[in-house]
């Protein structure tokens, strides 16, 4: 039996792997993979820039993979691991699609909407709850952040 603490482990370094892909596009490393019962169901990274699409954040693409697999749109019982807290639209998407959990790595100062400049899923008037917690290979994610955007400068 593998302990929450390294089976996080394990799909963050999986949700890295994506980022990787991501920066391999030239868009910003973020990556993201929903699991469920301990298989991942969907995959994502960021490609807004190649995909001409605003909404293209690994968590929507990840969501959006797994939904396909299941053929639901609610997604109860699963867990998302993403590099990089969500933002507002993604963290919304989350919400809507009723998942379980949420885990990611490095904080996001600008647009975090888990910990850092919302607590949106702190919020007690909306109607589905998601647990969550930051943090997992914090620095490994903010590493391949910073290094990209270091190289952009």
């Amino acid at each position: 039996m593998i302990d929450n603490n390294s089976q996080d482990v394990f799909f963050m370094q999986q949700a890295l792997f994506l980022s990787q892909r991501a920066q391999s596009f030239g868009e910003v490393p973020v990556g993201a993979v929903v699991v469920i019962n301990n298989e991942i169901i969907g995959e994502g990274f960021n490609c807004p820039i190649s995909a001409t699409d605003p909404t293209a954040h690994a968590e929507i693409i990840a969501l959006r993979d797994a939904a396909k697999k299941l053929d639901n749109y609610r997604l109860p019982g699963v867990t998302l691991y993403v590099t990089l807290e969500p933002c507002v639209m993604c963290v919304g998407a989350m919400l809507h699609a009723r998942i379980d959990r949420l885990v990611f790595g490095a904080s996001d100062p600008k647009a975090g909407a888990v910990v850092s400049v919302f607590n949106v899923l702190s919020e007690k008037k909306l109607n589905h709850r998601i647990e969550f917690s930051g943090g997992i290979l914090a620095s490994e994610c903010g590493k391949i952040l910073s290094d990209f955007f270091k190289d952009k400068r």
